[in-house]
């Protein structure tokens, strides 16, 4: 993300790399007398969470923490964000938009739909070497809607990935069935990746802050009109067909064993 730093502001530490406070406090930063900040703002507050979780991990970041970082009381933050469970949701959101759906012709000289799938799988293998800590929560967390599962989670990144194959030849039964096995093997691989890295899997929970139990169930406030493809295959990508994709992926690698022994 772009920062939108002001120039009060001393400089923070880069993503991955070691914070010089296990706290990562700054304090002496002035705010007006009702509490706000000049040049703080929704953005920058996600681009400082992100920060935090980058050197310190999900768990380390509560509101108390993120507003010392930002040189503010917690409750100030509350202007901007609704509690820790929709900063994380905008953290996840800010990960995920920098994903790439590359547009047709975009992957010349050859365009076909492998080239997709491997721009778009390096794009998020890229997130998750960018972000090792943040990636779990990017695949674990519950998608914007219930028929889409991570960590394409997005939106717009599944009506990108859609129309992008159906662009490619692919049918909708074969677009949706696409998504389904390359979002299981992104998990798989990415999560595992990720905990080699440090991350950690199971991160520790934090009590909810205060404004976290009246955040608003989404479903119904969706927007979908932007997402026609998505719309349209609605029922498709809520079906619920693991059983039968974790036996064709297992034979799939267990061929793919057989050929690479008879070798």
């Amino acid at each position: 993300m772009r920062s939108t730093r002001g120039s009060e502001d001393p400089p923070t530490p880069a993503p991955g790399h070691a914070s010089t406070s296990t706290r990562g406090e700054r304090p002496g930063v002035a705010e007006s007398s009702d509490g706000h900040r000049p040049g703080l703002t929704r953005e920058r507050i996600v681009e400082v969470a992100v920060e935090l979780i980058d050197i310190d991990g999900v768990s380390a970041l509560t509101m108390r923490r993120l507003g010392a970082r930002l040189g503010v009381e917690a409750m100030s933050l509350y202007r901007y964000v609704n509690g820790r469970e929709d900063l994380l949701e905008a953290v996840v959101e800010a990960l995920v938009g920098t994903i790439e759906i590359p547009a047709t012709g975009q992957l010349q000289p050859g365009d076909g739909w492998q080239a997709f799938l491997q721009h778009l799988a390096h794009d998020v293998r890229r997130l998750a070497h960018e972000h090792p800590s943040a990636f779990p929560l990017v695949a674990t967390r519950h998608p914007a809607a219930p028929w889409l599962r991570p960590p394409l989670r997005s939106l717009r990144v599944v009506e990108g990935f859609l129309e992008g194959l159906r662009a490619r030849g692919f049918s909708d039964r074969q677009a949706v069935a696409a998504y389904r096995s390359f979002t299981s093997f992104l998990l798989g691989h990415l999560l595992l990746e990720s905990a080699v890295h440090g991350a950690a899997m199971s991160p520790a929970e934090e009590p909810l802050d205060e404004g976290d139990a009246d955040l608003p169930n989404r479903d119904h406030e969706l927007d979908l009109g932007r997402y026609p493809t998505v719309t349209r295959l609605r029922g498709p990508l809520g079906e619920d067909h693991a059983d039968e994709e974790f036996e064709e992926a297992l034979e799939h690698l267990l061929v793919r064993l057989d050929l690479e022994h008879a070798q």
